[in-house]
């Protein structure tokens, strides 16, 4: 071979290795492009869970306290609704069994309490747990009878823990309800809480939005007796927040005053 074909030769690989190269050095590097999404997308709350900070707060000012229309409201020995002669503008009766033997009256609650309890009372049958409504809403009139002749049988000092003055009582808000056994066992007793409906009742009700309002040990707080058969609707979130914080009264929750006795 002649030197100018060896010359020719040499040069065109130079000139095919330079370009090469040049290529290499401009071209984006594929293992940079994906290295540079990884690291956009770890840095992504979505894309990695396990960099999330959940964070959950009650909001305990959503609903008033003394609003005797709130489904929040507290009503106690020390605070009483305003007006005292409140009733609630929309009741219902609902459709679960009832216990007819008191007044037609406190076979009301109050709408926005009745789909729940009527779900509540239905779960709990496909699990032959058999519950009836005892009493629900009274009247402040109603109340003014109760409690009388309560005083008139026990005294004023028993009638004080066992039923509440015409005024102060939850029932008048149409969200509680005093529930029994179908087959009438313990009713209004504290022994309710050992029939299958009142351990049924104190495992499942804050999944319903309901409170066993006057728990075991809490007369101090509430001013009543245990009273394992008496619930109140406070909607699912409260009731859910009070079970996991282990609450027991909404005294306690909200940070508001015992209430052991009447001003």
């Amino acid at each position: 071979m002649s030197r100018p074909h060896v010359y020719t030769i040499v040069a065109l690989i130079l000139a095919v290795s330079i370009g090469a190269l040049v290529y290499v050095f401009k071209s984006p590097s594929p293992l940079h492009i994906t290295s540079s999404s990884n690291k956009s997308s770890s840095g992504s709350k979505t894309a990695n869970p396990n960099n999330q900070t959940q964070t959950s707060s009650f909001n305990k000012n959503q609903y008033s306290l003394s609003d005797p229309t709130s489904q929040w409201v507290v009503v106690n020995k020390t605070r009483p609704l305003s007006p005292v002669s409140y009733a609630p503008s929309s009741l219902v009766v609902p459709t679960i069994p009832l216990r007819l033997s008191g007044s037609q009256g406190e076979m009301h609650v109050s709408s926005v309490m009745a789909p729940a309890l009527e779900q509540m009372v239905s779960d709990a049958k496909t699990q032959n747990i058999l519950f009836d409504l005892q009493s629900g809403y009274r009247s402040y009139g109603l109340q003014v009878s109760v409690y009388g002749n309560e005083v008139s049988s026990h005294g004023q000092a028993i009638a004080d823990q066992e039923s509440a003055r015409p005024g102060y009582s939850e029932h008048q808000t149409g969200l509680a309800a005093d529930l029994g056994t179908v087959s009438g066992q313990c009713e209004v007793a504290q022994c309710f809480a050992t029939t299958p409906e009142g351990i049924w009742l104190a495992a499942n009700a804050y999944r319903y939005g309901f409170i066993i309002r006057y728990p075991s040990g809490k007369t101090n707080v509430t001013g009543y007796e245990y009273e394992p058969w008496h619930v109140r609707y406070v909607g699912v979130a409260l009731a859910t927040q009070m079970h996991q914080t282990g609450a027991q009264t909404l005294e306690e929750f909200f940070g508001l005053p015992a209430a052991p006795t009447y001003l």
